[in-house]
């Protein structure tokens, strides 16, 4: 399941060269999987009340063309992999018919410890998985 959720690029977001500050594009991808989880049926309010947690693993960017100052920016979100305890996500920021940038994005469901565990039944929703082919 692809999802998608847009926003616009703020004049703080960007640096000296006029264009949207790489780090700020995490930011951008955080917003759009929160966005993805609530749309997959993920209640992750109530995963966190109740002592766990999805952590960031890994990302991986790729910048392609920058952002500026009042573009809108969609970003589609989908699964492509997962497991027992983790997966990936796709995650890609575009303006228009320009792809901006290419993220992989692997988390993983945690304990109230942070260690990592199996996700239990209730949050192993089906949207978290990639689409069978």
């Amino acid at each position: 399941m692809e999802t998608q959720c847009t926003l616009k690029v703020r004049t703080y977001e960007c640096d000296s060269y006029k264009h949207v500050n790489n780090a700020n594009y995490l930011n951008y991808l955080e917003f759009a999987r929160y966005e993805f989880l609530k749309d997959v049926g993920f209640d992750y309010e109530k995963a966190v009340t109740l002592g766990y947690g999805v952590y960031i693993a890994k990302i991986e960017i790729e910048y392609k063309k920058p952002a500026f100052t009042d573009d809108t920016l969609v970003i589609k979100s989908r699964p492509v992999k997962k497991g027992a305890v983790s997966g990936t996500i796709e995650q890609n920021i575009w303006r228009g018919e320009d792809l901006l940038i290419r993220a992989k994005v692997t988390w993983a469901f945690v304990n109230s410890k942070g260690a990592p565990v199996k996700i239990p039944a209730e949050w192993d929703v089906p949207g978290l998985s990639p689409e069978k082919e």
